[in-house]
């Protein structure tokens, strides 16, 4: 297994970069918020994980190793595959991720696109023994969370990095008392705010 790839970004894809390694060019596929951390010329270090197919050989790469661990996680679960698993943590950070199944918040898995209510059953059924637990955050760290959550999900939805950070500013700035919880209502509402902008 290829755990990691190392080495300069020659090229950013649509799904993902160009990682030259050793005089190979390696594509990798990353989560929209991933590659927005990349530019061509830098010199990247990404944690990987490998799918291998009958037809096909695909690297899937992540700023940490947290997010691979929990990619890896979620293809356990029965109908999660490579291409949703990375669709989760292109919405939610792997610590939104484990609150919610932790905590069964249905409503947060299905924010994901391609994940519907029984979908997100089977998932809470199946992985909620295996993640981590998570202690209970401190308030300014769990304010902090949410914003990370929307903003990674305001990205992943096609929205550039720039406009994501300005609206959560704005919405934390209307919502101070917002949390963890918030993120499906702020989200339609920053989703409204960004739609008014373009």
């Amino acid at each position: 297994m290829i755990a990691s790839v190392s080495g300069t970004v020659t090229a950013l894809q649509p799904d993902g970069v160009v990682v030259r390694v050793g005089g190979v060019g390696l594509a990798v596929q990353t989560t929209p918020g991933t590659k927005a951390r990349l530019r061509v010329g830098d010199e990247a270090v990404l944690a990987t994980s490998l799918v291998v197919r009958e037809d096909s050989l695909t690297l899937y790469g992540f700023a940490e190793d947290d997010e691979r661990e929990l990619f890896e996680l979620l293809q356990t679960s029965s109908g999660v595959g490579p291409r949703l698993a990375q669709a989760v943590l292109t919405v939610h950070t792997p610590d939104a991720v484990r609150r919610a199944l932790l905590a069964e918040d249905l409503t947060a898995l299905t924010l994901v696109p391609g994940i519907g209510r029984k979908g997100a059953q089977r998932m809470v059924l199946e992985l909620k023994d295996k993640v981590v637990g998570i202690a209970a955050a401190p308030p300014a760290a769990a304010q902090a969370g949410w914003r990370d959550t929307l903003a990674q999900a305001l990205v992943g939805l096609g929205f550039p990095a720039s406009d994501a950070d300005a609206a959560v500013v704005r919405l934390a700035e209307a919502h101070p008392e917002a949390g963890e919880a918030d993120v499906p209502a702020l989200l339609r509402e920053g989703l409204a705010l960004l739609g008014r902008n373009r």
